[in-house]
């Protein structure tokens, strides 16, 4: 075999490995996208049930065709919050199963439908029905996927399938070189079997062999990020390295000594992407990771180390070549036993990870989203920042209220609250941001496109939000320090103004968490109220100041406090009519306030007659 050779089967066999991985991505992020948002309350609903949480993650881990996907998810669940580790656990157990589902699939290529009675076989080898479904897929992303995106979603998930089955074909290819044969001396042999056996026999060394092999099964998976890939090349090299002596008929190859511990370590390998994903996480997230480690680790140790005690005996059976189809019954067996043993004892191994990851003391947590879950679930990831910037919603209006609280009764406590809190939402701004531009990179779904569109015209509002309630602190501040008070009719008016700013909050953030459109049509009307009765206060302030009533230092103060309000509201309004707009998938803020303000709009003269009523002095 000269170079060209060697250089063309490893330019295969690598070619078909990433065939393969690629067509498992296109698979998965098809049926993510088909799932939408909906991928995350599902994973949610199971947190009632260990059991439920098995049946769930092994159901959405067998469809979306990743254990790893589905780990990440959870990792990002409880990295923000949403969810705790005592609700994944099952889930983590159930996606071991799950992800067993694709050597069954990948193990149709070794179908044999040669005689007359079993030629039916034939038509369920993917060298038959995969062109079938790439042909289906193609239809539906170029002609059908224009009008539904649904269909073009379909259709990849079809044509991902076919490029998955395709490069396990060019990986057997690349590996048929094993079966050659020549002539020597008349008889005919296999070309490459002597070498093949030397490779071989490294594996078998007494007591050394077996560890070896598991260190690669786990090197290997580890590197590929994928257990079901690093199976799927399993099946394909034992298929081709099965090997008959032409002379004595005797079977040679990689036997249960060998296969055993490789998947035994492929299980563990398949760990580095949640334990990757938890790099830089919180001390939760990094708990989930550690949690599906220590699962996998242990379940691997209480099969190597019997093992290792039987191979040392060396009994006939572990010389015997497993079949594709025996390949994917050990794997789907292993993980079904492991989470039968191992479930009684879910609450000894998620106090172990609590020992482990301990929790930093001394500096609030804050919102994690994890970069590799924007790869592995864009709709989940969308989904975290949804809910991070409902935190962010809250935590806006918490301060500017207590920046509020402060004009009316000060308290040094709570402008110590304000300023921490403005600094927790200017982090909000920032992760929340960069992320998003992130998300904004990859292909999505109209509705997540939508969705990412809203988050980004409102998270900037969020975060000005807490700048202005500084400026009220620090307005609060001085009069305290100064031992200056408004008059009584001033302070009648800043109370009212202050009790319609409470309402507009209100109604913002009720709107953005619910996307309550109803809602959000209500914060133009009030604060269009709130502008004229901030008008109207700085008229009546410079009548007083012209009688002598108030002086120009407290006059600055007044008005600093009032243009605040005033952006305070404006920035309101900006966040409603972002909500509003996402619904019509429009963005033309400067038309819809225009038409909205016009008399023939009844609506908001209704409602701004309404405010009016309420608010008036």
């Amino acid at each position: 075999m000269n170079i060209y050779e060697i250089l063309e089967i490893i330019v295969v066999l690598f070619g078909g490995l990433a065939f393969f991985l690629y067509g498992m991505n296109l698979m998965t992020d098809g049926l993510e996208k088909m799932a939408g948002g909906k991928l995350e309350s599902i994973l949610k609903s199971a947190s009632s049930s260990k059991v439920k949480g098995i049946a769930l993650g092994a159901g959405v881990t067998a469809v979306i065709q990743s254990s790893s996907a589905t780990t990440v998810m959870l990792v990002g669940l409880v990295g923000s919050g949403i969810m705790t580790l005592p609700q994944t656990i099952g889930m983590l157990m159930g996606s071991n199963i799950g992800t067993t589902i694709t050597p069954w699939i990948t193990g149709l290529s070794s179908l044999n439908g040669a005689k007359d009675s079993m030629i039916w076989l034939n038509f369920l080898k993917p060298a038959f029905f995969t062109p079938i479904i790439a042909l289906i897929g193609i239809v539906l992303i170029m002609f059908l996927g224009k009008r539904n995106r649904k269909n073009k979603e379909i259709g990849k998930v079809c044509l991902g399938f076919a490029v998955l089955m395709q490069g396990m074909e060019l990986m057997s290819g690349a590996m048929s070189f094993l079966s050659e044969k020549e002539v020597v001396d008349g008889v005919e042999v296999l070309k490459y079997g002597d070498a093949f056996q030397g490779v071989v026999e490294i594996f078998r060394t007494p007591y050394a062999g077996i560890w070896l092999a598991f260190i690669v099964g786990t090197l290997f998976t580890a590197v590929i990020q994928s257990s079901s890939a690093a199976t799927g090349v399993l099946q394909v090299l034992v298929a081709a390295t099965t090997l008959v002596d032409p002379i004595t008929g005797a079977t040679t190859g990689m036997g249960f000594q060998i296969v055993i511990p490789l998947i035994l370590g492929i299980n563990i390998g398949t760990c580095v992407t949640a334990v990757i994903s938890s790099l830089g996480a919180n001390a939760n997230a990094k708990r989930v990771a550690v949690t599906h480690l220590i699962i996998k680790a242990i379940a691997a140790m209480l099969c190597m180390i019997p093992f290792a005690i039987i191979d040392a005996v060396g009994p006939a059976f572990l010389s015997e070549i497993p079949s594709v189809w025996g390949i994917a019954i050990f794997h789907t067996a292993f993980n079904v036993i492991a989470t039968i043993v191992l479930y009684p004892f879910t609450n000894l191994i998620m106090k172990l990870s609590y020992r482990i990851v301990k929790e930093k003391e001394g500096k609030a947590q804050i919102a994690y989203l994890d970069p590799i879950l924007i790869q592995q679930s864009p709709a989940v990831a969308i989904s975290e920042c949804y809910n991070l910037t409902v935190e962010m919603c809250k935590s806006a209006q918490s301060t500017v209220l207590l920046s509020l609280d402060n004009i009316d009764a000060y308290d040094a406590k709570t402008s110590q609250i304000i300023l921490d809190n403005e600094e927790l939402i200017d982090k909000y701004e920032d992760n929340v941001g960069t992320y998003l531009v992130k998300i904004s990179a990859h292909s999505m779904s109209d509705a997540d496109s939508r969705k990412v569109s809203k988050l980004l015209h409102t998270i900037g509002d969020f975060e000005r939000l807490g700048d202005h309630a500084i400026n009220i602190m620090t307005a609060a501040d001085e009069m305290h320090e100064k031992k200056f008070t408004f008059s009584p009719e001033a302070t009648a008016e800043i109370s009212v103004i202050t009790n319609a700013l409470r309402e507009i909050l209100k109604l913002t953030a009720d709107a953005f968490i619910t996307n309550d459109i109803s809602l959000a049509k209500k914060v133009e009307p009030l604060e269009q109220v709130i502008d004229v009765l901030i008008a109207r206060s700085k008229s009546n302030h410079i009548s007083r100041l012209q009688a002598g009533n108030c002086t120009i230092e407290l006059g600055f103060i007044l008005s600093d406090i009032l243009n605040n309000y005033s952006r305070v509201s404006d920035h309101c309004s900006n966040i409603a009519v972002a909500i509003i707009e996402t619904a019509h998938s429009s963005f033309e803020t400067h038309e819809y306030l225009n038409a909205v303000k016009t008399q023939n709009n009844h609506d908001f003269v209704s409602a701004y007659e309404h405010f009016s009523s309420i608010y008036n002095f």
